[in-house]
């Protein structure tokens, strides 16, 4: 994404003077400038990529409020005071307010004294919020999250569904819907169901060149989590994702048992300490949130360094929204996932036994079936990753390369092998245990049979007489696992019923009639965390610059000071300013209030608040 040259007109000067910016990124200027003269638009754009400014700035010069419809009602009140920070009059309507805080912002808006107003999506849908909109000048409608619209999505709202009324009861307010994720398929669904099929659509590059993706084989997991905090990120701030309420329970406590500074958060915990955790992850440095995916959409942390997952995510979509949240600064972070066979039996077998009907299965099917394709890949991650939203990754990577650089496939290259036999053998070990025994197991009982354990139930059910037994011991339990896991991931093995049994396929009998070779994976040894070899083109990736000793211990000061600022105004360190911002004041070092108006992201509105105490906290030993 290239940066813009700098432009004048409304646009311009509200980004200059309000969000301390001298130039637009990518399409934000055509998006914004198509908006304020009253087009539509649908906007997709990676997390970080600048997507809040392409209704916020027209919001400020069209005449009016900006509605801004937003599922994110933990949130609304940060959002709102990031906002007042710049000088922008914001404010919300949701069920946490009292009557007299809501009945306070009713009347600015229709006195005409707000900028901005924050909306749930099921508080739009009530009559009596739909009556206070006529009563007040709507500059334009901007809905958050669009892809919640989707039913086949992973963050699908029901109230998302009645937002076409917006252009049907206000046909002349122009409207952006915009999205993080979304395949081409989802982008066709957010159209038709929001009516906005004739708006202008813009799609930026997916691209996120300072994540380096990682997947490592399930061993240990929490101890593999231990050791990539410990050697890569001590005192990072992060997010660690895990499938059920109790493997964040346990993995939050085994963290913090181990020296981690960890919290909680699923949706089984009551809502006032749900907050309080959020809260806290917002507010201090170096915290790790360990949470199911009901913690995540609408953080605007931008120095999150990694993002962990325990589980297997259900869809490349989900994947990809929630490693997003790690380096929304552009500082390098991590995206890592520990992924064993347990997580393709179980995700198989939830799918099997899932409540809705054929369609939805097969969806749910194909979801997890690229998400496996990402897994098991030996190419480049990032090119799959690009390639499932429809992008190509050559206009992202350096010209000449096929790879990023800087993901686990590219840095270390995987072998891949042929396990054709291998797969003859585990196929013919689950085919006589049907067929001779009129008996289906999981994974382990066909494993154990392959490598002549002599286990008690192999001695019950008398498995050491199939003639399959002990002809696997060529390899390892974990190789045989990794088959198994392969196997599924390619649909030459299915998951049936609650207890997770193995079966053949339609495709299962191409390979046990060696009519089809199949290739698996094998993954490197690692000794060490990979480091990437060459840098992305792409002008997305902000490395952080370096400071000479002096100039690193200035931040250290700036941060110190804006620590304690944010705890006097009760507001994220970051709503302050960035780190990146911090870090070009360390370096520049301003002497004045003019020099230190033309460092980026400090307005016109924090420039006369923290101004002068940024300039003492420089001169100030």
């Amino acid at each position: 994404m290239t940066s813009a040259p700098p432009l004048s007109g409304p646009a311009s000067e509200v980004l200059n003077r309000v969000f301390g910016y001298s130039a637009f990124r990518g399409e934000q200027q055509e998006i914004i400038e198509h908006l304020i003269d009253g087009g539509d638009a649908l906007v997709l754009m990676p997390t970080g990529g600048g997507k809040s400014l392409c209704y916020q700035i027209p919001s400020l010069v069209r005449e009016g409020t900006g509605i801004v419809i937003s599922p994110l009602i933990a949130l609304m009140q940060d959002q709102v005071d990031a906002l007042r920070q710049l000088g922008v009059k914001a404010g919300f309507l949701n069920s946490t307010q009292d009557v007299s805080e809501r009945r306070r912002t009713e009347q600015q808006f229709v006195a005409g004294e707000l900028d901005m107003l924050y909306v749930a999506p099921e508080g739009l849908g009530v009559p009596s919020t739909q009556r206070l909109l006529d009563q007040g000048k709507i500059a334009l409608f901007a809905i958050d999250e669009a892809h919640c619209v989707s039913q086949w999505g992973h963050d699908f709202r029901p109230d998302y569904l009645n937002l076409s009324m917006l252009h049907e009861r206000w046909p002349d307010v122009p409207r952006i819907a915009l999205t993080a994720t979304a395949t081409s398929a989802t982008r066709e669904e957010i159209a038709t169901r929001l009516d906005l099929v004739g708006a202008r659509h813009y799609t930026a590059s997916f691209d996120r060149p300072n994540i380096q993706y990682r997947i490592v084989g399930k061993q240990e997991p929490k101890r593999q989590l231990l050791d990539l905090l410990r050697t890569e990120h001590p005192g990072d701030a992060g997010i660690v994702y895990c499938l059920s309420r109790a493997s964040v329970e346990k993995t939050a406590e085994f963290l913090v048992q181990n020296g981690i500074a960890a919290l909680p958060y699923h949706a089984g915990l009551d809502s006032g300490t749900r907050a309080r955790n959020q809260s806290r992850f917002l507010r201090e440095d170096g915290l790790v949130m360990v949470a199911t995916i009901a913690f995540g959409m609408g953080i605007d942390k931008p120095d999150v360094r990694f993002v962990a997952h325990l589980d297997l995510p259900k869809s490349v979509e989900g994947y990809y929204q929630e490693t997003g949240r790690a380096g929304r600064d552009g500082q390098p972070s991590t995206a890592w996932l520990a992924y064993g066979l347990q997580d393709v039996v179980q995700q198989r077998k939830m799918i099997e036994t899932s409540d809705g009907d054929f369609a939805h299965r097969r969806n749910l099917a194909a979801h997890l079936e690229a998400m496996l394709a990402l897994c098991e890949t030996v190419q480049c991650r990032r090119a799959q990753l690009l390639a499932y939203f429809g992008q190509d990754s050559s206009t992202a990577f350096v010209p000449g390369e096929t790879g990023c650089g800087n993901c686990d496939t590219c840095i270390t290259p995987p072998e891949s092998w042929d396990g054709t036999v291998a797969a003859q053998k585990l196929l013919s070990t689950v085919l006589r245990l049907q067929r001779e025994r009129g008996q289906k197991f999981g994974a382990g009982q066909s494993i154990d049979i392959l490598l002549g354990k002599t286990t008690e139930k192999i001695t019950q059910f008398r498995h050491h007489e199939l003639s399959v037994f002990g002809i696997g011991s060529d390899l390892r339990e974990q190789d045989w696992r990794g088959v198994v896991r392969q196997l599924l991931a390619q649909g030459l093995l299915a998951v049936e019923g609650e207890y997770g049994t193995l079966a053949l396929t339609d495709a299962s009998s191409t390979v046990l009639r060696r009519e089809r070779q199949v290739m698996m994976r094998r993954e490197p040894e690692r000794t060490k965390a990979p480091r990437a070899r060459r840098a992305s083109n792409s002008s997305t990736a902000a490395p952080a610059p370096d400071l000479d000793p002096a100039a690193t211990a200035l931040f250290e000061r700036l941060r110190a000071w804006r620590a304690a600022a944010a705890k006097e105004t009760g507001v994220p360190a970051y709503v302050i300013f960035h780190d990146a911002t911090l870090r070009q004041i360390a370096s520049t070092k301003p002497g004045s209030l003019a020099e230190l108006s033309t460092i980026s992201g400090v307005g016109e509105n924090k420039l006369a608040k923290y101004g002068q105490q940024v300039l003492e906290a420089l001169t100030t030993d």
